[in-house]
């Protein structure tokens, strides 16, 4: 499953979002990925969303597993929602 999200988080507000979101995506059981320009990463690993989410923009969340679906809306909900 994939989903699209539009990133806007402010240079001050990203630690904050990071974390937040890391310890989302990490009481997930499905494995998530997070997508932009070509450049993919684990979306449980602080120091890759923290690399990928410097600049705003789109990015792709992808997630396999059994609660990929509920992954995907919570965590495109935290990245847009920031």
């Amino acid at each position: 499953m994939n989903r699209t999200a539009v990133v806007q988080i402010s240079e001050d507000q990203l630690d904050r979002v990071a974390t937040g979101f890391i310890k989302a995506a990490s009481g997930f059981s499905s494995q998530i990925t997070i997508t932009r320009d070509g450049h993919c990463i684990n979306a449980k690993s602080l120091l890759g969303f923290l690399s990928l989410m410097r600049n705003h923009g789109e990015v792709e969340l992808s997630a396999e597993g059994s609660d990929a679906g509920e992954a995907l809306e919570a965590l495109t909900a935290l990245l847009e929602n920031a």
